[in-house]
């Protein structure tokens, strides 16, 4: 430490491998020993901490020994003189130049060769990167230019890619090999074009019809990386109807066939559900011309023109039945007639023979199809509509046109046909800006349309019960939900192509193959149930299996002896059920009182060994 002193240049190691001077502004002695130094780098100084070994390895010139001579002496006098500076031994030759410099780490052959190759090979792929921008970049511009203006020209370009690779075979009017389907319940779907506003925007269609029962969903997403991608969601359904059907082409394959059924003697119900501003009023009453709507396009008005021309053909012309009409609107929970004076509210209640009646509802007789466009041009006009967020003009109730058959000679109901032109389902979200009246009315419409799903599920299971009471819609349609056989439903569930609305489009398909994939032909067949067997809960529980029982059974290290206790049970019940199983009959069922006289057991015995089972089932003790 003694030979050196501030401001003094000495050689330093960089932490590259780089060697070069420093001035040394700092030192630390005892047992720290640092040498702090400092340098100029470009227009900033920097600096760095050094152990002592390491000056004095880098610094030979400074730390040499002193010669030695023969004597004492010379070897003090030797010792006195002061080392000399790196200018004077430079200048007499005793120290390198080459040491005066930083010098490069030198290179082997191979190791510079492997550097050169791999630094080629990085500009070989950056040179292909950017040429693989470049392309994707004027790729992109050409697209855009394709669609200029279109701010979803990326999801376009992907959607017309999809459509590329699928076969359209759209349902036709009057096709030949195309047979209406005579199922119980038929579900339909059929897409709207494109409105002009739509148009004018530069919306996209993002629904594709592929196949008369078959359509596609493109709903675009994006990924973590918020790289864009479509969603693809398949369906199918008795029918689909693209934007180039017309009403003619959906009353043809939906409503049309159920004409005949009304009179054959049963119910009919055509109903058109989707979400608000799909085309439902367009489908059900006809074409808007103008502010007018026209009644005869719509299946209202080929409805009616098709049961006058059915009730002159034969065998139906000889039954002097009578044809009426009634058109009424269902507002919240409230029941409108629409073909009286004012629009006046009507009960609904239950007669003693717990039939469903509405209360002072008009059933105006018709004589041909004029009659019947009358009567809904009257009630088209009274109808409740509302501005919503979808529509302008908004349906916000639901509207039932019923034609009811009536015997003359009976005087009776002898067949009825209910064209329902249901409210648009909403979403919470969509009415969050609205008033409370919208608000209200939007709930009151979702709660209907659920109870109207579940009574269409129970009537394609089977069932034995109907949630009819759940909403007046379905309370006043109970006889078209009752009925067996004699009852079929037809639904159209309208859908807009829009991708503002792929949600609601969803959502709407969702529903409407919720309600087909419950039919008849597509429920699984019930568990049958042995006949030999009474309907009491007792053998039920003893003839569980052990994988079948509600509660683990006990193990052997939780508690000793109930494995053991378990088998017997297990070996108990399978002597008992084979025993049954060879002492009864297939062909007539076996009661009780019968099962303990073919056993020889008495009652008491009988009921006995049934409590123990059961005690052991429940893990207690039986006395």
């Amino acid at each position: 430490m003694d030979q050196l002193s501030i401001k003094q240049k000495v050689f330093i190691r960089r932490s590259d491998g780089r060697v070069h001077l420093a001035e040394i502004i700092k030192l630390e002695g005892g047992s720290i020993n640092l040498v702090t130094v400092e340098w100029p780098e470009g227009h900033t100084v920097r600096g760095k901490d050094l152990p002592l070994e390491l000056v004095i390895l880098l610094n030979p010139q400074i730390f040499d020994p002193p010669r030695c001579s023969g004597n004492a002496t010379s070897t003090n006098q030797t010792a006195l003189i002061p080392p000399r500076s790196m200018k004077q031994r430079m200048a007499a030759g005793s120290l390198s130049p080459g040491l005066a410099t930083a010098t490069p780490r030198q290179l082997t052959p191979s190791v510079r060769e492997d550097q050169l190759n791999q630094a080629d090979k990085m500009r070989k792929e950056r040179e292909r990167r950017r040429e693989m921008q470049l392309r994707t970049r004027q790729e992109r511009e050409q697209v855009k230019r394709e669609d200029a203006g279109n701010p979803n020209w990326e999801i376009a370009k992907m959607i017309r890619v999809q459509r590329v690779q699928l076969e359209n075979q759209p349902a036709k009017s009057g096709t030949a090999g195309d047979r209406v389907k005579g199922h119980q319940i038929v579900v339909c779907v059929r897409k709207r074009p494109l409105r002009r506003k739509e148009l004018t925007d530069r919306e996209l269609d993002v629904v594709s019809v592929l196949s008369k029962d078959t359509l596609v969903v493109h709903e675009p997403r994006k990924h973590v990386n918020l790289v864009k991608f479509l969603e693809n969601h398949s369906f199918r359904f008795d029918y689909v109807f693209n934007e180039d059907c017309s009403n003619a082409t959906v009353y043809e394959f939906t409503a049309r066939p159920l004409i005949k059924h009304i009179f054959d003697g049963g119910m009919a119900t055509c109903f058109a559900y989707g979400q608000t501003g799909s085309g439902k009023t367009h489908t059900m009453g006809g074409k808007f011309p103008g502010s007018q709507q026209s009644s005869m396009d719509g299946i209202y008005g080929m409805a009616a023109r098709d049961v006058f021309a059915t009730l002159k053909t034969a065998p139906y012309n000889s039954r002097k039945l009578s044809v009426s009409c009634s058109f009424f609107e269902i507002y919240g929970t409230r029941v409108y007639d629409l073909l009286m004076p004012g629009k006046p509210q009507l009960r609904v209640l239950e007669d003693g023979n717990q039939q469903v009646q509405v209360v002072g509802l008009t059933q105006n007789p018709v004589k041909n199809t004029g009659d019947v466009l009358e009567l809904l041009e009257m009630g088209n006009s009274v109808r409740t509509s509302g501005h919503t967020s979808a529509n302008s003009k908004s349906s916000r109730s639901h509207a039932v046109f019923q034609i009811v058959l009536r015997s003359e000679t009976k005087d009776q109901l002898y067949g009825k046909f209910s064209l329902i032109d249901l409210a648009g389902n909403e979403r919470g979200a969509d009415n969050s800006s609205a008033d409370r009246v919208t608000r209200l009315e939007g709930s009151e419409i979702n709660k209907s349309l659920l109870v109207l799903k579940e009574c269409i599920r129970a009537l394609g299971r089977q069932s034995s019960h109907l949630p009819f009471r759940g909403s007046k819609l379905t309370q006043v349609l109970r006889d078209s939900f009752i009925g067996g056989k004699k009852v079929k439903t037809c639904m159209i569930a309208m859908i807009s192509p829009g991708l503002h609305s792929v949600e609601h489009t969803l959502n709407t398909l969702r529903y409407a193959d919720r309600v087909k994939e419950l039919s008849v032909e597509s429920m699984a067949p019930k568990r049958n149930q042995d006949p030999n067997l009474e309907s009491t809960s007792m053998p039920d529980i003893i003839s569980q299996s052990s994988s079948q029982r509600p509660f683990p059974s006990a193990s052997s290290s939780s508690l000793p002896g109930a494995a053991n206790q378990a088998q017997q049970d297990i070996n108990a019940t399978n002597d008992l059920n084979r025993a049954q199983k060879r002492e009864s009959k297939p062909t007539s069922p076996t009661s009780g009182q019968q099962l303990i006289q073919r056993k020889g057991r008495s009652a008491q015995e009988v009921s006995m060994m049934l409590a123990k089972s059961l005690a052991r089932f429940r893990g207690r003790n039986f006395p």
